[in-house]
């Protein structure tokens, strides 16, 4: 019952932050699905730890969710992804350093895949599919 839950969580302010932040974090790792400058996987890595803190409920229907099972599940239980997840995440900030003008932006963009590959391809155990 959605009234129950509601009165349970404005019983407790910090259990509505953590949903707040985990409602955010959640929405952040959705762009970061489309935008190519914003990580996917942290942010939906915090939306759930945020969820499991603030409602079991949401927490469930968090790991339930396709957003979850495509981007987070495989990192989650074996801290492994396949190559067919870890290509196309930094392939994205290629295509958005070609497409900025600014010399700064670029820069940055370079280092950030730099990093991205280093630490997808160092520190994430690749999988087959």
């Amino acid at each position: 019952d959605i009234e129950t839950l509601m009165k349970n969580i404005i019983k407790s302010p910090i259990k509505l932050l953590w949903l707040m932040i985990g409602i955010v974090s959640m929405v952040l790792g959705a762009i970061g699905v489309v935008l190519p400058v914003l990580p996917t996987t942290p942010f939906l890595l915090l939306a759930s730890f945020c969820f499991a803190k603030g409602s079991d409920r949401f927490h469930m229907w968090f790991i339930g969710t396709k957003l979850y099972k495509k981007h987070l599940e495989s990192f989650v239980t074996s801290r492994s992804m396949t190559l067919k997840t870890k290509l196309p995440a930094s392939a994205m900030l290629i295509l958005a350093m070609l497409a900025m003008s600014n010399i700064y932006g670029r820069v940055f963009i370079v280092f950030l895949i730099i990093f991205k590959y280093i630490y997808f391809f160092t520190r994430i155990e690749t999988v087959k599919a």
